[in-house]
């Protein structure tokens, strides 16, 4: 059983397609089909039931998918624990950040890296924090920068890098801003602007509010979107202390005072190779610093 048709297979499988599995792979549609039917051929089993334009496992896929993963992932720990002898930084990185971090945090660190570590050649995911660590928790990617879950999987450990303030804000001319001490109940009152329901964010805004029920009018990922809906009237919403500006104006709310947490997510059993202990190391060692962060909108998560 080669391992080229195992991944083969399981590109099929979570993309549901064989021309999305052979983008991904970087092979033909035909390089696929034929790597997929060598393996069925060798289980002696059909793996995809093919109607049309459909293709789904069928029981024998099904039952093989768990373990094709567990046989890759098997043999990538083992390649990164023979290599991490050498103690050499070198080899591909896979790992995924939100955008916000991406975009706000991640620039300085990432310059360093590239020059103090050329041999190693990085595979950036960007995702949605919640898709990042159930990613690093599946064993699919080697790390994760993002933000912490409030409870995380008891498999995952979590490093803050660092600690991001968050700030309820409204627009100059939004009824909330002629408030001198705006409570938890005049927010209720008002739509508010928030990431959808399930994010990180999301949750520490829910969590804040406890019974109060919250008008939420308009939901984004992004939080430049949320912040230009805001600086036109739309709603309040919570934002990073980091992205405030002219436009929009921070309410003092006394009975908040919410911060997220925002940094390294790893699995507990997996052996990290030399390039990703050397990036936690410099995301420590920078974060301890205070490096700067850079401007620009991202998404919430």
């Amino acid at each position: 059983m080669e391992v080229t048709a195992l991944k083969a297979f399981i590109a099929v499988a979570d993309s549901g397609s064989f021309s999305l599995a052979a983008e991904h792979l970087y092979l033909t549609q035909p390089a696929v089909s034929k790597r997929i039917a060598a393996l069925e051929t060798e289980l002696e089993t059909r793996l995809f039931d093919r109607i049309g334009r459909t293709i789904a496992l069928t029981e024998a896929g099904q039952t093989l998918l768990p373990r094709a993963r567990n046989i890759l992932l098997e043999l990538e720990d083992s390649v990164r624990t023979l290599s991490s002898l050498s103690g050499v930084v070198h080899g591909p990185l896979r790992f995924a950040t939100s955008h916000h971090i991406g975009l706000h945090r991640l620039p300085p660190v990432l310059k360093q890296f590239v020059r103090r570590y050329p041999q190693v050649r990085l595979d950036i995911r960007f995702m949605d924090s919640e898709e990042a660590c159930h990613a690093v928790e599946l064993g699919e990617l080697e790390l994760a920068v993002v933000t912490l879950p409030p409870a995380p999987s008891k498999v995952l450990r979590t490093h803050t890098i660092w600690v991001d303030p968050l700030a309820i804000v409204v627009a100059r001319e939004h009824p909330l801003a002629a408030l001198k001490r705006p409570k938890l109940a005049d927010l209720a009152l008002h739509p508010a602007i928030l990431p959808a329901s399930g994010t990180y964010t999301r949750q520490i805004a829910e969590q804040a509010f406890g019974d109060l029920q919250l008008d939420v009018a308009l939901s984004s990922n992004y939080l430049e979107t949320i912040k230009m809906l805001v600086s036109v009237g739309i709603g309040w919403a919570l934002l990073p202390v980091t992205m405030l500006e002219r436009q929009i104006l921070s309410l003092p709310v006394k009975e908040l005072a919410l911060q997220r947490q925002l940094g390294s997510v790893i699995h507990r059993d997996r052996t990290l190779s030399n390039a990703a202990s050397a990036l936690c190391a410099l995301l420590e060692r920078c974060a301890a610093r205070g490096a700067p962060t850079s401007s620009g909108g991202g998404q919430a998560r």
